[in-house]
């Protein structure tokens, strides 16, 4: 691992901060990964952490990644690109964007560098095939490729840093939105066997726990589907109602592709009684995804 650029990764952490919130009779305390950095916030400066040294010790020039229009990895990947002194291509899902004004996301991402590919759907589901890769790989040489949402081993080992040794000693129950698995897949290999780890998804479908299955053979862990609002970046009135109070009750800024899924899935089943007195959860970050009519 190229230490220099790890050194540099930690110099730029603040120190986390934590807010408890009580919900009826339990105690929510809630990390703020999103305070960790202005644009490398949340679980995404714990997975580009180790792939930037990574690449940064392999000699690279480039980042290449994938990711929608909303991805909070590909805003975050060409911030620390552009710091970090590499060039940076974003794979974007949707070629009709192309013709499109860029979204808050990708306007961020592109004023810090990046630059895209727009290609179909169709094409896009190949992203993880091997002469898809190959391609690339012939057609951006000096490119370190990082998977959609950052999610690889190096990622996970990452991730595996979220939770500090107190947070072990003091939580059982810890829970965190998912996306691509990675994070949650580090959390895990972080617990032991008496913690319970609750990942709320961001996208239906029970595809996620075989994707989590590839990466830890522990079993103390769950995906919940149930607050998605349908799939991947839709939102409902309900979820837009729910972000709206929580932030005025709490001051704790949501945004709805992620976090404010998480806390409306957790505060739903503290009203059902299914929550024990005291949780940790996992805030993120993302915020630049924010939508403007929340």
């Amino acid at each position: 691992m190229h230490l220099e650029t790890e050194k540099q990764f930690n110099e730029i952490a603040q120190s986390i901060p934590y807010q408890t919130i009580q919900y009826k009779d339990v105690a929510i305390t809630i990390k703020r990964l999103d305070q960790i950095h202005p644009a490398i916030s949340g679980n995404k400066f714990f997975k580009l952490k180790y792939n930037f040294s990574q690449a940064k010790n392999l000699g690279y020039k480039g980042v290449l990644t994938f990711g929608g229009a909303f991805s909070n990895h590909i805003a975050a990947t060409a911030f620390a690109a552009q710091l970090f002194g590499f060039k940076s291509l974003g794979i974007i899902r949707g070629e009709e964007l192309q013709s499109h004004p860029y979204n808050a996301t990708l306007t961020f991402a592109h004023e810090y560098g990046m630059q895209f590919s727009f290609i179909s759907r169709e094409q896009y589901r190949q992203k993880n095939q091997v002469d898809f890769i190959e391609q690339l790989k012939t057609n951006y040489p000096d490119y370190y490729l990082i998977p959609e949402g950052g999610t690889n081993d190096l990622a996970i080992l990452g991730c595996q840093e979220i939770l500090s040794p107190s947070d072990l000693q003091d939580y059982q129950t810890i829970c965190c939105a998912v996306g691509t698995g990675g994070t949650i897949s580090g959390i895990i290999e972080s617990c032991q066997p008496h913690h319970q780890v609750l990942g709320f998804s961001a996208l239906k479908g029970d595809f996620l726990t075989r994707e989590v299955q590839q990466f830890t053979s522990k079993k103390n862990w769950k995906i919940i589907d149930d607050y998605c609002c349908g799939g991947y970046a839709k939102v409902t009135a309900e979820l837009i109602n729910f972000i709206r109070s929580f932030e005025q009750k709490y001051q704790i800024p949501l945004e709805q592709i992620y976090t404010g899924k998480l806390l409306m899935g957790i505060f739903d089943l503290v009203d059902q009684g299914k929550f024990p007195s005291k949780v940790l959860v996992i805030h993120s970050g993302g915020l630049q995804g924010r939508s403007s009519i929340i």
